[in-house]
């Protein structure tokens, strides 16, 4: 994807999605493929969103914390449907107690 093709995207995007990208790009936990399945949106775009949408001294603290992290890249890790953590307990049915 070319910056015009990602500018383009990000334009698209209303402002609760920009909210909701920022979140789970703030969260440590979240890879980028998880929100590039959610918002067709590559990393390259993650990170230029966050360059524009927070303070400089906020993105240069967020891009040293996930730079090169593993729970932010997936390779090699095993990724469900539901982007889960694998500590969040299973809940089954809908029971009043």
């Amino acid at each position: 994807m070319t910056k015009k093709e990602i500018k383009k995207l990000s334009k698209k995007l209303s402002e609760r999605e920009l909210d909701r990208i920022i979140e789970m790009a703030w969260e440590d936990r979240t890879p980028f493929d998880a929100i590039y399945d959610q918002f067709g949106l590559p990393e390259k775009g993650v990170i230029e969103i966050m360059r524009r949408e927070m303070r400089p001294s906020s993105f240069k603290m967020w891009r040293e914390r996930v730079q090169n992290r593993d729970t932010k890249h997936i390779k090699g890790q095993k990724l469900s449907n539901t982007f889960k953590c694998s500590r969040q307990r299973h809940i089954s049915g809908n029971r009043i107690t």
